[in-house]
């Protein structure tokens, strides 16, 4: 399936104006988290979309991005939502692609977004002992250099 054909289809999935084209083989629809796993389901469905490469988290500020994005031998699709830091909830898309689990507890362990209905919800890049409420890639979060301890040095 071309480019074109792609967009024609993913047109009749979204409402007017959430897809966009910005170079060859590259697509990306904007969609409310409400209709995220809808939207995933139907893409899987109809335009063979069942291999996730990554979801990214981006701190914007007052909200997040979260842009998941599908490939194929054709290109990719990258699928954009945005949830407010006030309350960071998204709903899991592993019931329809499982293969997003590591993804969606890597935006937990990074960001703190609760990620609803996911299967495996324990940390998965943060130690045991990790601080709770320490987010690394929030941009709020700051980073405390414990004091160090040279064996042997100055008391």
């Amino acid at each position: 399936m071309n480019d074109e054909q792609k967009i024609e289809k993913l047109q009749t999935l979204v409402p007017p104006g959430t897809v966009a084209h910005p170079a060859p083989h590259r697509i990306f629809v904007t969609v409310d988290p409400a209709n995220l796993v809808a939207l995933v389901a139907k893409m899987k469905a109809e335009l063979d979309c069942w291999y996730v490469i990554t979801i990214s988290g981006v701190d914007k500020g007052v909200a997040y991005e979260i842009l998941y994005h599908f490939g194929d031998t054709t290109g990719s699709i990258t699928v954009r939502t945005q949830i407010p830091k006030t309350d960071p909830k998204i709903p899991s898309i592993c019931g329809v692609i499982p293969g997003a689990v590591l993804y969606e507890r890597e935006l937990q362990d990074m960001f703190g977004m609760v990620v609803e209905n996911l299967p495996d919800p324990r940390p998965m890049l943060m130690s045991d002992d990790w601080p709770a409420g320490n987010f690394p890639l929030r941009k709020d979060w700051k980073f405390d250099r414990p004091a160090e301890i040279i064996p042997g040095g100055k008391k």
